[in-house]
């Protein structure tokens, strides 16, 4: 059987374009959409963007987050979660499965399954896309930043704080991952 990446995404329009641009460019890979993320992608017009990625997509439309038993099937080998909100990151930093991309989170720590997160959060000042081509300032608040520090801790997690960095996460683990199926 062939393993799959998992790419779970949030409720954030920042940074979504991009995530969206690196997925069109990965194969083998199943979309996970929490239900904020499927109103955001219609709010910012990306719809045809993922749908144009040509993945099997999954929706938030369970209390049980019934998607989350393929890990437990051995179907995945990674799990992106890109953008992830500050909520995202505090739920996950402190161990909340109440999601479906917290459940994602939760279970694959649990079956070991290695996690790349891009956290929306990471410095101080940052500047978002909002919805209709605006570009507007945020600030963090500290609690956010914290909740991303302890988020790096974790173990088979890595923590992405920009596009290059997320990309940089992606194209090394889905290298190790072929080197251990060549093996």
């Amino acid at each position: 059987m062939q393993q799959r990446l998992a790419w779970a995404i949030t409720g954030s329009g920042h940074y979504l374009r991009e995530s969206l641009a690196i997925l069109q460019t990965l194969e083998s890979v199943d979309i996970f959409l929490s239900k904020a993320a499927a109103e955001i992608i219609k709010q910012y017009g990306f719809q045809d963007l993922i749908d144009a990625t040509g993945h099997r997509i999954y929706q938030d439309k369970t209390a049980s987050s019934i998607p989350v038993e393929l890990f437990y099937e051995g179907k995945y080998h990674s799990l992106v979660i890109a953008p992830a909100t500050s909520n995202t990151i505090a739920k996950m930093a402190y161990g909340f499965s109440d999601s479906l991309v917290t459940n994602l989170f939760a279970q694959a720590g649990k079956t070991r399954v290695h996690s790349i997160v891009f956290a929306c959060d990471t410095a101080p000042e940052l500047e978002s896309e909002a919805p209709r081509d605006n570009v507007v300032k945020v600030y963090p608040r500290q609690i956010d930043l914290d909740n991303v520090i302890k988020l790096k801790a974790f173990t088979h997690t890595e923590v992405a704080e920009d596009m290059q960095q997320l990309q940089q996460y992606i194209m090394h683990r889905l290298a190790a991952v072929h080197q251990m199926d060549a093996e």
